[in-house]
């Protein structure tokens, strides 16, 4: 194949959203594939939109989904500046050009004249566009303006009565006819390009092979081609992607739930579990495998096998593979997972081993889908309880069990060394055949005691994990507060 190369190009108005991901990450996958580049600009040419954090927030979260860019900010490949910002001199040049060449020209139309046409047009049912009223200007009223200073935006000069017909790699041909084409402004009255302009321009001069991007560019497409043609530039091959959808097939927004990255990332989701999820939101390798590492993804990504309807964003699925991903994650990485949401909580004050960390997550790992998870839901093995469960003390904690409990504690702390969680099995076996009662009066209380809650891994999992004198200390604890 061709010197391949691809690009996304977001606005750096916040957060990367999943339907952003799922475009970076074709265009990633699709550049490994067949050994290209995968090139970051950010498209920050909307001054008003502009979120400040909003870039560095935009590449961490692409680091973090295991999407390393080979050029961008910082990662010059010979091609940057990559902020479109930069790159303001380069839009002008190319600006003017064209309106030499009578393909754009000046517009000096004032915002009320634009909403008059607009309310005109809607009133009559036409499609609101640009009625071409400036292009019968002559060069002296064009001087005339520019030297009094008058606002001005350039817009495309779109020509009358023709086709626009491109080829989609996903969607095959497609054809526009101009009359549906609006006069598209180029270059704002603020001085900077709009993202048509510059996007043409960027993409030519940074050698781009293939555009990848959302269904919702399609239709902005043919202005794109007629620029290539009046610039007499060669034109990329075009894959315009499916919508992602709500389960009720609406577009899919915050309305309905996440749209983050940093929302699923926030919640405990492994990157490897969102990227596989996010590579079957419209595509599939014409098999039923769903389980994929990125590796696997990129042996067998290809734009052809891209639908060209809408997916289904559906969280259930997303849940499920994050539970497979999560459990099929080496011990080494669990550990590193754990350790990083130690450090992001509130217990990142004490320091924990790696064997004690090891036995915790052997102990959690058949219960929960995210390390993160195993703080909210065994927060017993990095702090004393602090509070007991309400249910759990009304069932299981009765007259008698504080003097059961005592007892209890008394025969752990003669208890030698221990070597495993059996060792605490055998005193309380042996207290609950002397008191003639089921060894269940003892292990739910017991429970509550040294974890204030009803539900976990197996009690003596728990007693062998936090230590004898933890939780004897737990045990005495429990007897003065409950």
């Amino acid at each position: 194949m061709e010197n391949i190369r691809v690009r996304f190009a977001p606005s750096p108005t916040g957060y990367l959203h999943v339907g952003g991901l799922r475009t970076a990450l074709y265009n990633y996958l699709f550049a490994k594939r067949n050994n290209g580049k995968f090139i970051l600009r950010i498209e920050d040419t909307d001054q008003s939109r502009y979120v400040e954090g909003a870039v560095e927030n935009l590449i961490n979260a692409l680091k973090w989904s295991g999407l390393e860019f080979d050029e961008g900010p910082d990662k010059d490949g010979g091609f940057g500046p990559y902020f479109q910002s930069q790159r303001l001199d380069i839009y002008n040049k190319y600006a003017a050009e064209l309106v030499e060449k009578k393909n754009a020209y000046y517009c000096f139309c004032t915002p009320e004249r634009l909403t008059s046409l607009r309310d005109e047009q809607k009133n009559q049912n036409l499609q609101a566009k640009y009625d071409k009223h400036c292009l019968s200007l002559s060069e002296a009223q064009i001087k005339e303006n520019l030297n009094a200073g008058i606002p001005y935006v350039i817009r495309l000069n779109v020509p009358i009565g023709e086709k626009v017909v491109f080829n989609d790699i996903i969607r095959n041909r497609v054809e526009f006819v101009t009359a549906t084409i609006d006069d598209q402004v180029l270059i704002k009255s603020d001085g900077f390009p709009t993202y048509h302009l510059a996007n043409v321009i960027d993409d030519h001069l940074m050698e781009i092979s293939h555009v990848i991007r959302g269904e919702e560019w399609l239709s902005s497409t043919p202005k794109h081609v007629l620029l290539y043609n009046f610039f007499g530039w060669e034109i990329p091959q075009f894959a315009h992607l499916p919508l992602l959808l709500n389960p009720d097939k609406t577009k899919l927004s915050k309305r309905q739930g996440d749209v983050a990255v940093e929302d699923y990332r926030a919640k405990g989701y492994s990157p490897e579990a969102l990227v596989n999820f996010v590579a079957l939101l419209g595509w599939n390798a014409g098999d039923d495998k769903e389980f994929y590492y990125m590796d696997e993804l990129i042996e067998k990504f290809s734009l052809d096998r891209v639908n060209n309807s809408g997916a289904v964003f559906d969280i259930q699925k997303l849940n499920w593979l994050n539970t497979e991903h999560f459990r099929k994650l080496p011990k080494d990485a669990l550990l590193n997972h754990l350790k990083s949401d130690i450090a992001n909580s509130e217990f990142n004050e004490k320091k924990y081993s790696d064997e004690y960390l090891l036995l915790v997550i052997d102990s959690m790992i058949e219960r929960v889908t995210s390390t993160k998870e195993i703080l909210e839901k065994s927060p017993y093995f990095f702090t004393e309880p602090i509070s007991y469960e309400e249910e759990s003390k009304t069932k299981n904690w009765k007259p008698e069990t504080p003097e059961l409990m005592s007892e209890l504690a008394k025969r752990f702390s003669l208890l030698g060394e221990i070597k495993d969680k059996h060792d605490f099995e055998q005193p309380l076996k042996e207290l609950a055949a002397e008191k003639e009662i089921g060894a269940g009066k003892l292990i739910h209380p017991l429970r509550l005691s040294v974890s204030g809650m009803s539900t976990g891994p197996g009690v003596y999992d728990i007693l062998y994990i936090i230590g004898k004198e933890k939780t004897i200390s737990r045990i005495e604890k429990a007897v003065k507060a409950i």
